[in-house]
């Protein structure tokens, strides 16, 4: 066959920035997901289309759960919804014994849908409307308190309905990272945690039985856990000292992160990102050391959302496109924007192409398709000539995504699941105009 023609060009050699682990290439192709092919997938579902690992979900959820429970007796995780409610995503963590751990009323709804028991669902965020509330009072589940006017309210519904409230409250303190994550909870410096648990035991039908943070998201720091699993301790001690009120559980949050790249960082996060062995080092560590008698240890909760599914998700996309920018730049059109890849904002993803290509590259700016110049993946990535139609390969794209997502220019793609047997599963069709009309009603003057 005749090769394709590549004209000749002088230019600068760009090995990429040296660094103590040597220059990093990944130009090598990525032809197949855990067993399928790239091409079999994109016949079948269409492209785009997202592709989630069962596999890796399930390797990711043991390897956490092992970190924590051999440092420390009670460990219970909580799957983060927020991060991807789809219902074969969730019902995986629930299968591996993971409780939910939801911000919303719809969130709350999906959990009991999914059969989580009402005492295994932690209800956190700022906008719980009342019949919710009222639900989570009747189903046992754990209600975070997040301001005093949710305190208030909530006094006011258990005594309406004669039902005890099993609450803790979440708690924001420095610890170090800034800018602080204060907009949610109540402080610990100024007092006003202190007397929010204060006004707690004092209510007749409400039980205080934990005390939560979430300190970031994203975070780098372990020694920020540390800082806080501390200041919680503390507050837990204290209510036993002086109010004779045991606290049953320490919620830790989440917030740790995948080893995907931030933008504007020199090195690559699979090289500086902690692991989550060391995230469960500083935290039990703290925990045990705090004062607690043996027979008195809290359960120790964690909410992780991203670290567990962000390296088991991949976007599969094609080339629209190639053209020349005014600058000289080479820039490649795809059909995935930032519409669905919502991640593009904050990380250089890897990209792999998923064919074999020619050993010529260039640097590139990897353009969605969405009509606003915004729409940019990668500002500057070094790839093989592309050409139109064929495929690259998004990776670590499965936290936050396919819950951010937006029906704007594209509708939202496909989502597969590949099992344990290398079977592919779709678990979200590929959306249709039928689909986005659903909820609109014509006047009838416009019919």
């Amino acid at each position: 066959m005749k090769q394709k023609y590549e004209r000749p060009t002088i230019r600068k050699m760009n090995s990429g920035l040296m660094n103590k682990f040597g220059s990093r290439t990944d130009l090598d192709p990525v032809k197949e997901i855990d067993g399928i092919s790239v091409k079999n997938l994109v016949s079948d579902y269409g492209s785009p289309v997202f592709v989630l690992s069962e596999k890796q979900i399930r390797r990711n959820y043991q390897s956490a759960v092992r970190s924590f429970k051999t440092r420390y007796p009670k460990v219970q995780f909580a799957w983060s919804y927020k991060t991807n409610y789809l219902n074969a995503v969730c019902k995986i963590f629930h299968q591996e014994g993971s409780w939910a751990e939801v911000v919303s009323g719809f969130e709350y709804h999906k959990a009991l849908n999914n059969g989580v028991l009402g005492n295994q669902i932690i209800f956190n965020g700022p906008d719980k409307k009342e019949a919710d509330l009222i639900l989570a009072i009747e189903k046992h589940s754990l209600i975070h308190i997040d301001h005093f006017d949710e305190l208030y309210q909530l006094i006011r519904i258990s005594e309406r309905i004669n039902k005890k409230a099993k609450v803790a409250i979440r708690v924001n303190f420095d610890t170090g990272v800034y800018p602080a994550w204060d907009r949610f909870g109540f402080n610990y410096e100024n007092g006003q945690a202190w007397t929010a648990i204060s006004k707690i035991i004092a209510a007749e039908k409400i039980d205080l039985v934990g005390l939560h943070c979430h300190i970031g998201t994203f975070m780098l720091s372990t020694s920020a856990y540390a800082v806080a699993a501390k200041k919680l301790c503390d507050l837990a001690l204290r209510c036993k000292n002086e109010h004779q009120n045991s606290i049953q559980y320490l919620d830790l949050g989440g917030g740790f992160p995948s080893t995907n790249t931030l933008k504007g960082a020199y090195l690559p996060g699979v090289d500086t990102v902690p692991g989550i062995e060391e995230f469960a080092e500083a935290i039990t560590t703290t925990i045990l050391e705090s004062g607690f008698s043996s027979d008195e240890l809290p359960l120790l909760i964690l909410e992780s959302g991203r670290v567990l599914i962000d390296d088991a998700g991949y976007l599969i996309g094609s080339v629209i496109a190639n053209k020349r920018l005014s600058d000289g730049r080479r820039a490649t059109i795809m059909d995935f924007g930032m519409n669905v890849l919502f991640t593009s904002n904050w990380y250089n993803h890897k990209v792999t192409v998923a064919q074999d290509a020619g050993q010529y590259t260039e640097e590139t700016v990897l353009f969605g398709p969405l009509c606003m110049n915004i729409d940019v993946i990668r500002e500057s990535i070094n790839l093989p000539l592309l050409e139109t139609g064929d495929h690259v390969i998004v990776h670590k794209v499965g936290a936050y995504n396919m819950t951010q997502w937006m029906q704007f220019i594209n509708m939202r793609p496909a989502v597969v699941l590949i099992d344990q047997h290398g079977k592919s599963h779709l678990i979200r069709k590929q959306e249709t105009l039928e689909y986005l009309e659903m909820m609109e009603q014509l006047p009838d003057y416009l019919k």
